[in-house]
Formats: C-alpha cells, structure tokens, sequence
C-alpha cells in the first residue's frame, strides 16, 4: 500500500499542484481507474490488475 500511495502522490498530486477537495477526489478516482486497468505491472508480467486477475480466473 506504501507503494502505490508514494506512486499515486508522485504521478497525480505533485503534477497537478493545488487542488479544492473536489478535484483532488476526481484526480485519485481517475488514477485508480488508471492503476487498475490501464497500467502495465512489470512484477505481474505485463498485464494491468485487471487483465492479471481476469487471466487467473480463466486459469481455474
């Protein structure tokens, strides 16, 4: 969880600078949705956690 949050701060909070509550609540939903179906995970082989857990359903 440490990572993801040091991740979420460096790609989305510092880039955008100052934010009212609201803009900060659709920066963190618009990069969730990112880190969960857009981002390619080297530690996962490739594919996003989306596409990793969809791939391991199929498997069983």
């Amino acid at each position: 969880m440490e990572s993801f949050f040091t991740t979420l701060k460096t790609e989305s909070f510092y880039q955008e600078g100052a934010l009212s509550v609201a803009e900060l609540a659709a920066v963190t939903d618009d990069y969730i949705h990112y880190y969960n179906h857009e981002r390619i995970s080297l530690n996962l082989k490739k594919p996003n956690p989306v596409g990793c857990r969809t791939r391991l359903k199929q498997t069983i």
